[in-house]
């Protein structure tokens, strides 16, 4: 039977393979993957797009002969793709970060095999398995006009600076793992916790939970670990911040447009 006109998702490592000429850049579509696929190689069904079928799958190495494809970084493609492609994208590399991570069963150590489009099972002792996401809080605090902002040690740019983050843990909620890492990045105690926004973060499976905060007390000590620099800034003097794929980004371009708004 012959393959439905696709959109095909193909990854090496964390890098996107699209078509690019002087109209820009595209996800290959057609009858069939434009990069061969070995019979062993796993596919992912991922959701349509514009109602045509979507399907993913990786390669190891780059081809001799890419056929007319550019790798792009993830990250990268949110500037190049429609945002609904880019969400596509997105669900495609957690879908084989995870199918990558679930080949073997976690308590018997039996082959798995595929139960549903999202879920495995294990050929030995039946235990099941679906794609796990890792919930993760970033928060805007906020005193007086001034903002805190903080420069990460693991951030690709060495100056810029963004918003206190972190995973949440076993156990708590989502207001107190705000509280939380507040306290362990900056020691600071804050309260007025507000909820702002989410965005899916497929790095490699994340979501990004976007909240306010008003500062109550205490003084700036970072966790040197993972902070090398925390301060307060001025919506008029900010340094360099996250592009605009990012809620970070919102959550400051939030507060910048406030003072708009008080002067309407």
């Amino acid at each position: 039977m012959k393959q439905e006109e696709t959109y095909w998702f193909i990854f090496i490592g964390n890098a996107l393979m699209l078509e690019h000429d002087d109209k820009g850049y595209r996800v290959p579509y057609g009858t069939e993957p434009p990069l061969p696929m070995k019979e062993w190689t796993p596919q992912q069904v991922l959701p349509k797009l514009d109602g045509k079928p979507c399907i993913a799958y990786s390669l190891d190495t780059p081809p001799a002969d890419m056929k007319g494809l550019e790798t792009v970084g993830l990250r990268e493609s949110w500037h190049v793709l429609p945002h609904d492609v880019y969400n596509v994208a997105g669900k495609a590399a957690e879908l084989l970060y995870w199918d990558s991570n679930t080949r073997y069963c976690g308590v018997c150590g039996a082959p798995m095999k595929r139960n549903t489009v999202i879920s495995k099972q294990c050929t030995h002792c039946g235990k099941e398995v679906w794609p796990q996401v890792s919930p993760a809080i970033i928060v805007r605090i906020k005193r007086g006009d001034d903002i805190l902002l903080v420069h990460s040690r693991n951030f690709r740019r060495s100056e810029m600076y963004g918003l206190v983050a972190g995973f949440v843990e076993t156990g708590e909620t989502l207001e107190e793992c705000v509280i939380r890492e507040v306290k362990e990045e900056v020691g600071l105690q804050i309260d007025n916790i507000r909820y702002f926004g989410s965005q899916a973060w497929p790095y490699p499976c994340g979501v990004m939970i976007g909240f306010t905060a008003d500062y109550v007390s205490g003084e700036i000590h970072l966790q040197e670990e993972e902070l090398s620099q925390a301060r307060w800034f001025n919506r008029d003097h900010l340094p360099p911040i996250p592009d605009k794929m990012s809620i970070a980004r919102k959550l400051i371009d939030d507060y910048i447009a406030e003072r708009e708004t008080e002067n309407k």
